[in-house]
């Protein structure tokens, strides 16, 4: 009887082995490929494989690769190591599972140590390494801004824009069409404001918040009418949609649409008009959208505001900036009050606010190196615009779900059962629990458990495990709701500058009031397609900000060898443990640098235990480390325990 086969993609691990992602979705699984079966397939290649084990449970699949469908990579970036008659690039990408054979006759211009890009001419094959051609230099790995462009080409971003995208956005100007202001609610006489971060430059969404006479709340929320620009089948929607979004690579972005509409006429600078598509929802002191309205617009925003100043004007912190904006104070504490009543609805119906600190890393304006790494600071300015855009969000979402109005929702499933008790077994050791109700799990069951830990030592910890626990956000034709903030119905609509789901919602917005029913139909079969597009720049984009997070941070640990700091274990594995530092920087303790011990490692609540001393490690405990290793190159940093 001949065995199963399965074609998918294979994800190769760096320690030999790896998994098939089936391209058959009845196979929810990924298959196991030991290292004895690999037979010489290399990261992203599309695989043949023949199953050799599955469990009943449909849990564990194993199998080995027969034949390689289609390689994935026909060229990589590396670092050249150039010897006399031949030379070797290693490849950025840890997972390919090869460096690659240069001969003399390729180097190119490359040099030793230069970044560069290769075209593979030969896949490796009985023993022999792969061989390549050096078709482009970087430059000199440690040459200001060849570390981001290195990671640009890495992952084939899109760095220029054709012309005749940039033509077709030049076309538009800098001031807006007055031909259009007829069809549009003339807001310019309103008091509105954008709040973003100092360095923000293309400023999608603007707010304002008024009281009723009968003490509701009417929240105002402007978003940037790309699609008035961006239209079906133009050239600039063509790109849009290959980028699928803007990509910030700390020192610089990646825009998914160019400067002339991102900074330009799309932006809502203040003091200039500016086409928007906006949302008005009255809301009643319990925080309920008794009613909703969504509307063309044009407005004029009054002050571009910063999160800090907002801050200091409710602090009531600093005279100079009270002084500055004192006819608006009344503004910004009224925003405050409503986004507490709204912050506290989210929290009674299960809103996990996981409240992990992200990086600020600051680099050197000339050299782009990076000099220092702290937690970005978040401050209660921020949430407002969070729960502003949240509500919009919603009350966007559920207006076209009952319209039946074909659209892209931001869903977030359930967690696996299995997934919530294999976390729960880490929690016990912490002394928390997800309480798990019939096999049914409520987005309360996590709040109540961030909520316990909140301000404890371990917090951190423990809302790095539930976010590993729960699945990812996606784009989707369908609404499943979105787990992660409670939410039945949920859409991304307000950020059309920097994101694809968002222009299109907008255009299905513009169109659908003089739709017919074939027109509908063209948007039903173009959702699907581009939620999932949208879902995958998406991966791409989050995995290049991470790389070029864990690059900078790594350089900026080099001249920290001999240092200590105290840390926090974050992660117990088979070959070492995670800990992190107070400045969000992580490093890996090996075997070898945790003292003279042999451990044992059980998998089941993860924790490591000396052999001979009984010494245990588990996750959240408080250890005093020693950096030992650095590299910029890898990525990677090691630490020593300080005995």
């Amino acid at each position: 009887m001949e065995k199963e086969k399965v074609i998918g993609i294979f994800n190769a691990n760096e320690k030999g082995f790896g998994f098939v992602k089936p391209e058959n979705n009845d196979i929810k699984n990924d298959i196991f490929i030991p290292s004895k079966y690999i037979n010489n397939a290399l990261n992203e290649d599309v695989v043949e494989v023949e199953m050799i084990k599955t469990n009943v449970n449909d849990k564990s699949q194993e199998g080995k690769i027969v034949r390689i469908v289609r390689r994935g990579k026909e060229s990589l970036v590396g670092t050249f190591q150039k010897s006399k008659n031949f030379g070797f690039v290693v490849p950025d990408d840890k997972k390919f599972g090869t460096d690659i054979f240069i001969s003399k006759k390729n180097f190119g211009k490359a040099r030793d140590r230069h970044k560069v890009v290769v075209k593979i001419t030969k896949y490796p094959e009985k023993g022999r390494k792969a061989e390549g051609e050096i078709v482009e230099v970087i430059g000199n790995i440690n040459q200001a801004g060849v570390d981001m462009l290195s990671l640009i080409k890495e992952f084939k971003l899109p760095a220029k824009f054709p012309e005749d995208v940039v033509a077709e956005a030049k076309v538009f100007g800098t001031k807006i069409q007055e031909d259009y202001t007829k069809e549009r609610r003339d807001l310019r006489n309103k008091t509105i404001f954008t709040i973003d971060g100092e360095d923000a430059k293309d400023l999608d969404d603007a707010v304002s918040v008024e009281k009723n006479e009968n003490g509701n709340y009417i929240l105002n929320v402007h978003i940037a009418d790309v699609s008035h620009y961006v239209k079906d089948k133009s050239k600039l929607d063509r790109e849009a949609r290959i980028r699928g979004t803007s990509i910030y690579m700390l020192d610089r972005v990646i825009p998914m649409l160019p400067r002339e509409l991102s900074n330009g006429i799309c932006s809502l600078n203040a003091g200039v008009d500016r086409y928007t598509l906006s949302v008005t929802m009255e809301i009643d002191s319990d925080g309920n959208v008794i009613s909703s309205d969504i509307y063309n617009a044009i407005i004029k925003v009054t002050e571009r505001m910063s999160y800090t100043n907002v801050q200091k004007i409710l602090d009531e912190s600093d005279s100079e900036t009270l002084k500055k904006y004192r006819k608006y104070v009344s503004d910004f504490k009224l925003m405050a009050e409503l986004a507490n009543i709204l912050k506290r609805k989210r929290k009674e119906k299960g809103y996990l606010n996981l409240d992990l600190p992200e990086s600020k890393i600051v680099l050197d304006n000339i050299t782009g190196k990076c000099i220092d790494v702290k937690k970005y600071e978040v401050n209660f300015a921020n949430e407002i615009i969070e729960q502003f855009m949240l509500i919009a969000n919603e009350t966007v979402a559920e207006r076209f779900y009952w319209l039946g109005i074909p659209f892209i929702y931001r869903v977030h499933e359930e967690p696996d059962i299995d997934k919530v008790k294999e976390l729960n077994k880490f929690l016990f050791n912490l002394g928390y629990k997800i309480h798990i109700s019939q096999d049914t799990i409520y987005p309360s069951a996590f709040s109540k458990v961030l909520d316990e830990v909140k301000g404890k030592p371990e917090e951190k910890v423990v809302s790095n495990l539930i976010l590993r626990t729960l699945k990812v956000a996606k784009y989707d034709s369908e609404n499943c709701g979105h787990f992660g903030i409670a939410s039945k119905y949920y859409c991304h609509f307000t950020s059309p500058i920097r994101r694809y789901p968002d222009l299109y919602i907008h255009r299905i917005i513009s169109e659908y009031w003089s739709s017919t029913e074939k027109q509908k139909e063209k948007f039903k079969e173009k959702v699907e397609k581009y939620a999932r597009n949208s879902s995958e720049r998406e991966k791409i984009a989050q995995r290049v900000e991470r790389e070029a997070e864990s690059l900078k941070k790594a350089e900026f640990m080099e001249d920290k060898i001999g240092e200590e700091y105290d840390g926090i274990i974050s992660s117990v594995t088979d070959f070492g443990i995670f800990v992190e530092l107070e400045n969000t920087i992580e490093g890996l303790i090996r075997f070898e640098n945790l003292g003279d011990e042999y451990f044992i490692f059980n998998e089941s609540n993860r924790t490591l235990i000396g052999k001979k001393t009984n010494i245990m490690y588990k996750i959240g405990d408080s250890i005093k480390i020693k950096v030992i290793y650095a590299s910029k190159e890898k990525r990677e940093i090691d630490f020593a325990k300080v005995k």
